[in-house]
């Protein structure tokens, strides 16, 4: 993997990835000239237990740009900005103009609760430069290498003093809130270890101290032997809908084995589970005939300490409920925190196992 480290005007910093060569004359352009000195701050939550991100500045981010904005070449409409350079190369990371977290936020504000500085990373990931692409229809050679780009950039910002915590993830669709249209995720790096993975870690490190093996391996074993909510069943990887899933068309995908990080995975199960990926994305867009409104998110273990209970896996949370009906989170979810699923996952299941999945020739 080929890479070229470039500063942009602002002051941000844009690489770009490739299998091949990248041409040292490439720079930086910029939507925003002045220097970006962004100043979020956390505020603990006393009755949850837990920080809130606080930054005022995003409210000013770009939203919905005309359908024909095409962030990755050159713009000829001077009032619609770009954020990448025109040339080869093959997936951009470049850091947000609009963070909830920064790596050098200032002082916090003195309030009746307490504060924290909001230090952090949050990147965001081109997967391609063609803006009508999607992530599920790159080709696989290129999710590949997306999984390369997503290994480097937790070891990068996870070696960084204060980072606890790396979570790639891509927001797809309207209906799940997405700003932009080009094929993108980000990468959120906390100075905490967040609520959720706090509790799944809790459980993962309870049953490996009782069972001496992974909580999630096992029950991977047991939707093996189920076998009806398989979706994908590779040598290394495996998609699944879990008999827990709280949303319709809830998938997760996981190794097989108990392995903490994106950076524990071998050369193998990495490709391994581009595979899984792009086959459990081809079957959301096959089952509905259009792009599949969904929220991706890896869970992995903390970057500081040693984890081996950990089970890095990714989970997909759809928007849709039916065919007519998008799935909201409602008062019990949002207020109660218990999910109420009107779907079986079985009969979700059964829907996207009859999707045909076909590779391209190259694949």
């Amino acid at each position: 993997m080929q890479q070229l480290r470039l500063k942009k005007p602002d002051g941000r910093n844009l690489i770009l990835y490739s299998r091949r060569s990248i041409s040292s004359e490439l720079t930086a352009p910029s939507p925003n000239v002045d220097p970006v000195n962004p100043n979020p701050h956390l505020r603990w939550h006393p009755l949850r237990g837990e920080w809130v991100s606080y930054a005022s500045h995003r409210q000013n981010r770009t939203f919905l740009p005309p359908a024909e904005y095409n962030p990755l070449a050159p713009m000829k409409n001077p009032q619609i900005p770009t954020e990448l350079p025109d040339g080869d190369y093959d997936v951009a990371v470049f850091e947000n103009l609009f963070p909830a977290l920064a790596p050098t936020p200032g002082l916090p504000p003195e309030l009746s609760v307490k504060t924290a500085s909001g230090l952090g990373a949050c990147e965001v990931v081109v997967f391609d430069r063609d803006s009508k692409a999607t992530l599920g229809g790159l080709p696989l050679s290129q999710i590949e290498l997306i999984f390369e780009v997503w290994t480097e950039r937790f070891r990068e910002i996870g070696a960084r003093p204060g980072i606890e915590y790396v979570m790639p993830f891509e927001n797809r669709g309207v209906e799940v809130g997405v700003t932009l249209h080009h094929p993108h995720g980000q990468i959120y790096a906390y100075s905490f270890v967040p609520p959720v993975a706090v509790r799944e870690l809790e459980l993962q490190k309870k049953y490996w101290s009782e069972h001496k093996t992974g909580l999630l391996e096992n029950v991977i074993q047991s939707e093996l032997k189920d076998a009806c909510r398989i979706l994908y069943q590779g040598p290394e990887v495996v998609a699944f809908l879990p008999a827990f899933a709280r949303y319709p068309y809830e998938v997760w995908v996981a190794p097989y084995r108990t392995c903490p990080t994106l950076a524990d995975l071998t050369v193998v199960e990495r490709l391994d589970y581009a595979r899984a990926l792009k086959t459990v994305l081809l079957k959301f867009d096959g089952l509905w005939s259009r792009p599949f409104p969904y929220l991706m998110a890896f869970h992995q273990a903390p970057t500081k300490g040693a984890h081996p209970w950990a089970h890095v896996h990714t989970e997909f949370y759809p928007a849709y409920r039916t065919k007519d009906r998008l799935k909201y989170l409602a008062g019990t979810e949002l207020g109660a925190g218990m999910f109420a699923n009107d779907a079986l996952p079985e009969d979700k299941a059964k829907e996207l196992q009859a999707v045909k999945v076909q590779f391209g020739a190259t694949d």
